[in-house]
């Protein structure tokens, strides 16, 4: 049985016990996290979509890590005007383990 839920405005295929690389969420390590906007929930036949939220599913889940990204350099070049600019980006995130979806 797996979910697609939606959180920092992205989507996302789960199963349990997966751990997914989401958008920084507000916790500490062990915190338990509930994600209620479930737009699809179960497998094969049983398979219930959303119009536009599947109502009473939810998915619930653990957080593991928060941590940054690898830094992704931004580079800004003009030719011949002596133009450049560099610059570095390190986006945070939050790794959850799924561990329950209920339909």
């Amino acid at each position: 049985m797996y979910a697609v839920i939606k959180t920092g405005g992205k989507q996302y295929r789960v199963e349990e016990g997966d751990v997914v690389t989401i958008e920084k969420l507000e916790g500490d390590h062990g915190a338990a996290v509930t994600f209620d906007e479930v737009l699809a929930v179960g497998a094969g036949a049983d398979l219930k979509i959303g119009a536009p939220m599947v109502s009473g599913a939810a998915v619930t889940g653990t957080i593991v890590e928060q941590g940054r990204a690898r830094k992704v350099l931004v580079f800004k070049f003009q030719r011949r005007k002596n133009y450049k600019r560099l610059n570095g980006h390190r986006q945070y995130f939050t790794r959850v383990k799924i561990d329950q979806i209920s339909a």
